[in-house]
């Protein structure tokens, strides 16, 4: 049965293409006719059933009746001095859901949400201040690309990452449908090999994930003993970085693909050169590449950023290690649209991010 909205009426996003096709030919429509609405939807990025001409009237007063198109409205467009544009959407019950386009000399990314807040409650993170408000359905997530793609015509987003707001594999049964229609070669038509979903490290989901889509995945690590990611990443306490990365050296990767492994670093807690050799040691003959991400910060909360040189030298160290490693750029800090930024401001939200009390400083 596909998704339908309070007045009863079918949320088109977010259907694959195939049960999408099926559905349109119970409603009378002719295969041509059912692939132009696919089209319509995903090429020529319509936003009204009246904007179709490729349909007749009936075809389109029908659809009208039963149908619904856009499911965010655009509330605002935030440009950082870098360039970067948060985009903040409002759903049909009131809530903001953001994105975040980052654009690139040629082509750009477009960084999606997949949950109103979140569950996870990462100590490091402005989203996890808001707790879980409820999960974004398909359509919902992909109408954060459509209208990306519809607001910014002169620039193409070809890769998208599930690093917004809320844990992706939390919702995997909204998320596993967005990918198949944002990689769809008749529709939005990314690679797989440029749609990444990153989580904090759900076990069983990430086994999920891989055996159901194509899409890349990144696990975000930011702790190199139990210790200290029980304290700031509560998920640990489930999934401890034994039984993680366990998982991850059994996954069925495919010939040379790699997972990506995000870590946050946070001054004095753990971007020592000590956390930099045990980092090396756990991820030692796992196919991998190292994304290093200097902590941003927002209001309320206790956690530094890392010294640039102590960054650097994180880095150096792990490369002498012979490890792939990277540090991502800060893009977009100034208007809360970087990586942990996005969220409620923390005066308005429940709850804070603090540096939990105890958690062990470890020298280098």
């Amino acid at each position: 049965m596909l998704p339908r909205d309070d007045h009863g009426r079918i949320f088109l996003k977010g259907v694959p293409r195939p049960q999408l096709l099926e559905w349109a030919g119970a409603q009378g429509l002719r295969p041509g006719q059912a692939d132009a609405l696919w089209a319509a939807l995903y090429r020529k990025l319509r936003s009204d059933f009246a904007t179709m001409p490729e349909l007749d009237r009936a075809a389109r007063d029908g659809l009208a009746a039963v149908a619904r198109l856009d499911v965010l409205r655009l509330e605002a467009v935030k440009q950082a001095a870098d360039g970067t544009s948060k985009l903040v959407f409002q759903t049909d019950d009131g809530a903001a859901v953001e994105s975040v386009l980052i654009p690139g000399p040629e082509r750009a990314t477009l960084c999606v949400s997949s949950q109103v807040g979140c569950a996870m409650n990462c100590q490091f993170c402005l989203t996890a201040t808001m707790g879980l408000a409820r999960n974004l359905s398909a359509a919902e997530i992909v109408d954060q690309l459509v209208i990306a793609r519809r607001r910014f015509p002169d620039v193409w987003i070809s890769n998208v990452v599930f690093m917004g707001m809320g844990e992706p594999l939390h919702n995997l049964d909204q998320v596993l449908p967005a990918i198949a229609v944002m990689v769809d070669d008749h529709g939005l038509g990314l690679s797989h090999r440029r749609v990444t979903v990153s989580t904090s490290g759900l076990v069983p989901q990430i086994r999920r994930l891989v055996a159901e889509s194509p899409a890349q995945l990144a696990v975000s690590i930011n702790a190199t003993t139990d210790e200290v990611r029980d304290a700031i990443m509560p998920v640990n306490r489930k999934y401890p970085l034994a039984v993680l990365f366990a998982a991850l050296r059994e996954l069925p990767l495919a010939r040379r693909a790699r997972v990506t492994l995000e870590y946050v670093l946070l001054a004095g807690v753990n971007d020592s050169l000590a956390d930099a050799e045990r980092l090396a040691e756990l991820v030692r003959g796992l196919p991998c590449k190292l994304n290093l991400i200097p902590w941003n910060p927002h209001p309320g909360s206790e956690f530094r950023r890392p010294e640039p040189e102590q960054v650097a030298a994180f880095k150096a160290h792990l490369q002498g290690l012979r490890l792939n490693t990277s540090i991502r750029a800060t893009r977009g800090d100034d208007t809360m649209a970087a990586c942990g930024q996005l969220g409620r401001a923390p005066a308005e939200s429940p709850r804070r991010t603090r540096r939990p009390h105890g958690l062990p400083v470890i020298a280098s």
